[in-house]
Order: structure tokens, then sequence, then C-alpha cells
């Protein structure tokens, strides 16, 4: 049975994709935080963890990409979800009975909108939306709401007071799989994510595009990130799809030759359209 390590508890969109992506047969570890869920696939607690990476509303998460790169951690397949937020509490509690909601930022930010007609309502950071959830129902927790999903509501017997709140209604979280290790000589794949550094050139990052271009790789993502020890200078963060491994591994030749730095953080298959 594979051990597969979420950042939250049962109910969290987390759980969810672990679910998904895996299937029930698995042994889920949960954690409150995403240091902590990196650090247990690097001390061989787990087998795969599950990590959000970008939101189609917020952006990057960025500290996530510098934890896969630190902890030399692979990408080994990804899961895209759509985010649908509910507004829960108690059984019998109005909106209006609601002096605080808590959840994780990223719910909160994406849900901004909705709250912006009730500024009576506290709205407090936590580290996992269906973490909130469960406390309210374990500790009865009156004229309190959570920001979680429909799942969580059902775990802990919260009701809906107000369904699918988040802002923009197509709301979508790019999750990604991690591992220590990399998926080897997988033919479903068709898609890498690599970071590269460049020298302060006119035209080194162009370069960089022009090799992916005329290697027919498609550019679906790219992030730059500052190198700390160096001031000014940047790391940068890309996901390509490829049609043949021979213009992937052209492509990696390439840019290797033309940048200070490559690394490949993984090789796996695109599942934006699944």
């Amino acid at each position: 049975m594979k051990k597969v390590a979420i950042q939250g508890i049962k109910g969290s969109y987390h759980h969810q994709v672990a679910l998904n992506y895996f299937g029930q047969e698995i042994e889920l570890l949960e954690f409150l935080s995403f240091d902590e869920l990196a650090n247990s696939i690097v001390n061989n607690n787990c087998d795969y963890g599950v990590m959000a990476i970008e939101n189609s509303i917020a952006g990057s998460i960025i500290p996530n990409y510098a934890l896969i790169d630190n902890l030399n951690l692979k990408i080994t397949g990804e899961y895209y979800i759509n985010i649908n937020h509910q507004l829960l509490a108690l059984s019998g509690s109005k909106i209006q009975d609601l002096e605080v909601v808590a959840s994780h930022p990223m719910a909160l930010l994406q849900c901004k909108n909705f709250f912006k007609k009730y500024p009576k309502i506290t709205l407090i950071e936590d580290k996992d939306t269906a973490e909130v959830a469960f406390r309210i129902q374990r500790d009865n927790i009156q004229k309190m709401g959570a920001i979680a999903s429909v799942h969580a509501s059902e775990l802990y017997n919260l009701n809906i007071l107000s369904k699918d709140i988040q802002t923009i209604k197509n709301n979508e979280t790019r999750f990604v799989i991690i591992s220590k290790n990399s998926l080897i000589n997988d033919s479903k794949s068709n898609k890498a994510s690599i970071k590269f550094s460049l020298s302060h050139k006119t035209g080194s990052l162009a370069a960089i595009l022009n090799i992916l271009r005329d290697c027919n790789l498609n550019l679906t993502k790219i992030q730059s990130l500052p190198i700390i020890e160096t001031p000014w200078k940047y790391s940068f963060f890309i996901d390509t799809t490829y049609d043949s491994i021979v213009s992937l591994e052209k492509a990696l030749k390439l840019i290797d030759e033309n940048s200070e730095s490559l690394k490949v953080l993984g090789i796996y298959k695109n599942n934006i359209n699944d």
C-alpha cells in the first residue's frame, strides 16, 4: 500500500487529490505544513506527497517551488481540480450570526469579495481548510465559520451556509505529485519541469525560449525565483510539453550549453486535459 503525504487533514483539497490520483487504497499521512510534508518524503516516511503548486486565481505558491528544488525532490505527476469553496458552520447557524471565519490564506484570498458583504465578520488565517471545519465540529464552536469543501462538510457534519463563494467560479488548482525518485522510462510522459539560471546578458532568456521553439516544445509555465546567495540574480522554473523524447533531450542539451546551471525537476504525464 502506497504511503501518501498531504498538507492538511481528511476533507482537505489535498486529500481529495490523493484519492483521485492514487485511489482509495492508500495510507494517508497528514501534515499541517508543506515543510513537514516535504521532509517526510526526504526522511523516507512516505512514498509520495501531494503538493499544491499554483492556482488559476492566486497564482504560484512560490515557497513550494523552492522546497522541491532545495530538497532535491522529483515531480512524478500532476493533477488539476476545480476548487469550490463552501462557507460551513454548525447546524442551526446563520451567516449573520458569524463573528469569525477562519481558513487557509489561499482560500480566504479566493473568497475575499464574498465577505465584503459581511464587514462584521473577522477573517483569520489558519493552516488548513478542513482542519478548521474539524475543530468547529469537535469543540462545538459557535459563531465561527470555515471555508472548506463539500467533502469536509460531510465528514464533519457541518451545514453549508453559502455555496461556491469563491470570487471566480472557474477556480482551478494544480497539484504536483512529488517523490524522492524520478519516473523511469514511462512511455506516457510528455511534460517536463526544469530549472535553469542565466547570466546577466542581453538576450539570454530569449535564447532559451528560442531553443524550446526550435525543438517543438510548448512552454506552459515560467516562474522566476531569486537566487538567495546572489542578490538580483534569478533562477527560472519552466514547464514544457513535448511530443518526442528525442526533442526534449535535444532541448535539454542545448539549454545546458546556454545556461549557467540546469536541473530537471521531473518528467511526467501532462494531466491538464484529463
